[in-house]
């Protein structure tokens, strides 16, 4: 699960980068999908990179979101009032996970990325 924060008006490139250097050696095809706030749901190239790599985007509601606690962003907190985006979207979008990939900040876009939990998932895939 990649959790996903920008600035307004990022390029596709731009999120392309920053989503790479966030996995690594990893594959985007081992992504099960991306994760970011509801404000996001009319950010042009975080659609445009979802649907460019065949991958669902779930917009979580900023209430959520502000419920999880991880590494707080002065920059996020003062523009949209909570500690963070990539680290938490990327958390409650997993099923029962947790982070593989602390948040990388790459030209205005910052990447987290969470792993599922191998038990819940295992549980999930026998019902």
């Amino acid at each position: 699960m990649i959790g996903i924060g920008c600035r307004r008006g990022v390029s596709v490139a731009q999120i392309h980068a920053a989503v790479f250097a966030a996995l690594g050696h990893e594959s985007l095809s081992n992504v099960r999908a991306l994760a970011s706030i509801e404000d996001k749901r009319d950010e042009t190239a975080l659609i445009e990179f979802a649907a460019l790599h065949h991958l669902p985007i779930e917009f979580l509601a900023k209430e959520r979101v502000a419920q999880v606690h991880t590494c707080v962003s002065e920059q996020v907190r003062a523009l949209i009032g909570i500690d963070g985006v990539c680290e938490p979207c990327a958390l409650l979008a997993s099923r029962n996970g947790r982070i593989v990939r602390s948040k990388i900040a790459l030209d205005g876009v910052a990447v987290s990325i969470a792993e599922d939990n191998s038990i819940q998932q295992t549980d999930n895939e026998r019902t």
